[in-house]
């Protein structure tokens, strides 16, 4: 079974787009006084993870509406070719790909949607609010998240409205472009507890045993 994967840019303040969904920012010409890089991040090598290389590995995308009405509004042809794409939504899509479908459901049950669609490939998971689910949930196993070194304000944010504190491993470091830092970011999760459970249950199924505090 594929990973779960999210592939995203986010500002240094960490909006992934700012007012009225605008990310222009991510492409604009920045003045000669203001290079991206300098030192010796000047003369990293860009060695980052190219979107190419990320969608190799892609089987199927999960995406929020509201990311699929802004790529929807794009200039361009459909950026995601044939990729089986689930949009979470309770609105129908009025005009949308073949290879798109939504589907409303919790954010569990859209992830398994998702892995069936990808087989034995990952699920490139987009959009803040999508993100933040899966985070919330368990179900994020790998983050991608480029930073660009711009402050913007306000906007959509990217993990702000998260419902837990998460402690996130930096798996990887590189240089993107003319000077934007690639974070590779792991969700650290507490190691279950495999040991084999003993007949009876165990002390937790003893008569008037309780939950521990803040279980019940």
């Amino acid at each position: 079974m594929g990973r779960v994967r999210a592939y995203i840019a986010s500002s240094l303040d960490g909006f992934i787009a700012g007012p009225h969904d605008d990310i222009g920012w991510l492409e604009a010409a920045r003045p000669e006084w203001a290079p991206m890089a300098s030192g010796s991040w000047a003369d990293h090598a860009d060695d980052a993870v190219s979107y190419e290389a990320f969608m190799t590995d892609v089987g199927a995308m999960l995406m929020g509406r509201r990311t699929f009405d802004v790529v929807s509004h794009f200039d361009i042809d459909w950026p995601y070719g044939d990729l089986p794409i689930i949009v979470a939504t309770g609105r129908p899509l009025d005009i949308a790909p073949p290879t798109v479908r939504p589907a409303s459901a919790p954010i569990a049950n859209l992830i398994a949607e998702a892995r069936d669609a990808a087989g034995d490939k990952d699920v490139y998971v987009d959009g803040g609010s999508i993100i933040r689910q899966g985070l919330d949930e368990g179900l994020i196993d790998e983050m991608i998240v480029t930073i660009h070194p711009t402050v913007i304000g306000s906007g959509r944010s990217l993990f702000a409205g998260a419902e837990h504190r998460h402690h996130i491993t930096v798996a990887d470091v590189r240089r993107y472009g003319d000077g934007m830092v690639q974070l590779t970011l792991v969700p650290a999760r507490e190691p279950r507890d495999e040991s084999p459970v003993p007949d009876g249950g165990g002390p937790a199924a003893d008569a008037g045993a309780e939950p521990p505090l803040g279980l019940a």
